[in-house]
């Protein structure tokens, strides 16, 4: 069986790894447009922490692993298009274009960083570093601004607001939405983290969005319909687009330009499949899908495709949007269904908040919590943690038992890990659970 890969990045590789072990005698073909795979998008601020140095190390991924066992990494070879029904693609290298058959093939090209709604996004003042030749432009144009404009308040933008901070830069951070991480927290959480960014010189244009890009010979000139902002460089830390230009007239797709795929990861046409950034993947709390280029989600697919490569066996259970990151002291975790998005569920939600110190003796910092529920079943549905001590790791448990569709009475008695010096009487993830109980009781 002959298997060619579209993309060396998270889903591409994991699917590599995983098609390998299941079937050893497979030939496996990974084409990768760009020189190097393996850079972690969040590499440059790693770098501007001194966490690593060179750039280069920002790597979750060496070829020589793909190497060694035994797959075939074609780097600085582009798609450019695909006959779905020959089962054959076209790829250029070095100027030369070239053919190659497949039994299987798995579309995982990713995405990139564009828009066609800010004119003048495609400066190179304008910066985008989700892959490496984007990274060494913006290391050297960041060290020599000093005022810096954040086109963007998700993840990206708030962890680059943060770097920046660090390194004595004025920043600018431009967001449609009226708060940071709007798509993972509801605003009273994110607050805390909002008024110490504030505090440290964060200058927050809500309810603003960039339409225009100038780059002029004073600097850089952002525009919105409200304001006008002369800066030094910008970085691009909006939402990401699926790489698709190779596809042909056979492969379905949806009108955001996602690739149509079931539940197998299948898209229309046989042998074909699709995983990663590519496609939409189903919100595992609704009947509904959408765009949400995670690494979590790119990695399961990957996963999950060599599963059903030969035949359809593993549906792929979706994504619940399990996020966790630190911005200035605090650690910021969420997963699944926030309060705003309650309205849209088609059961009436209710809401509880925890406050309590992180550990009984050792940990003085408080721990902020918040559980989202259906009002009926008490099926749980999301959950949000902040604090100044290092929660990450406990939406992981909150993820579980809203994925495993828990509801508060089975989710309060799980078994916890109790030491007076690490944990609390009471673990905070339980301590959720019992709390939006009894908050039902008190309301009844």
């Amino acid at each position: 069986m002959k298997v060619v890969i579209i993309g060396a990045s998270f889903a591409g590789v994991s699917a590599a790894l995983a098609i390998r072990k299941k079937y050893p005698t497979a030939k496996i073909y990974l084409i990768e447009k760009q020189q190097t795979i393996g850079y972690l998008p969040g590499g440059i601020n790693l770098y501007f922490n001194e966490a690593i140095d060179p750039i280069e190390k920002a790597q979750f991924m060496s070829e020589q692993h793909l190497i060694d066992r035994d797959i075939c990494l074609m780097l600085n070879s582009k798609v450019v298009s695909m006959d779905s029904k020959q089962h054959i693609i076209k790829y250029e290298k070095k100027k030369s274009e070239f053919l190659m058959s497949f039994d299987k093939l798995i579309l995982a090209t990713g995405s990139s960083q564009w828009s066609q709604k800010i004119l003048g996004s495609d400066s190179e003042k304008v910066l985008k570093y989700k892959f490496l030749p984007g990274v060494f432009n913006a290391i050297e144009r960041l060290k020599n601004s000093d005022k810096v404009a954040l086109i963007g308040g998700g993840q990206i933008g708030g962890e680059a607001a943060d770097t920046l901070l660090k390194k004595g830069k004025e920043v600018h951070l431009f967001e449609r939405m009226d708060y940071l991480l709007f798509k993972y927290f509801d605003e009273e959480m994110i607050q805390p983290v909002q008024a110490e960014m504030v505090s440290r010189g964060v200058v927050f244009h809500f309810d603003e969005t960039v339409e225009k890009v100038t780059d002029t010979k004073a600097g850089l000139l952002i525009e919105t319909k409200k304001s006008q902002l002369l800066c030094d460089s910008a970085i691009f830390a909006m939402n990401v687009r699926p790489n698709l230009d190779y596809l042909d007239e056979n492969i379905q797709t949806h009108t955001d330009h996602t690739v149509f795929v079931n539940e197998y990861l299948q898209t229309s046409q046989a042998d074909i499949f699709a995983i990663g950034d590519c496609i939409q993947v189903p919100y595992s709390l609704s009947k509904e899908s959408f765009y949400i280029p995670l690494v979590n989600n790119a990695v399961r697919t990957g996963l999950v495709v060599a599963q059903n490569l030969v035949e359809p066996t593993t549906p792929f259970t979706g994504s619940i949007r399990t996020i966790g990151t630190k911005l200035v002291d605090y650690y910021v975790a969420s997963t699944g269904l926030t309060e705003a998005e309650g309205s849209f569920h088609e059961q009436s939600i209710s809401v509880a908040h925890v406050q309590q110190k992180s550990s009984l003796s050792s940990g003085c910092e408080k721990i902020c919590g918040k559980i989202i529920f259906e009002k009926e079943s008490h099926k749980i549905l999301g959950a949000q943690l902040v604090s100044k001590a290092d929660i990450l790791e406990k939406i992981n448990t909150l993820a579980l038992g809203v994925q495993m569709g828990q509801t508060l009475e089975e989710f309060y008695q799980k078994d916890f890990l109790y030491h007076p010096y690490y944990s609390n009487v009471i673990e905070i993830t339980n301590q959720l659970g019992f709390e939006g109980l009894w908050s039902v009781a008190n309301e009844n």
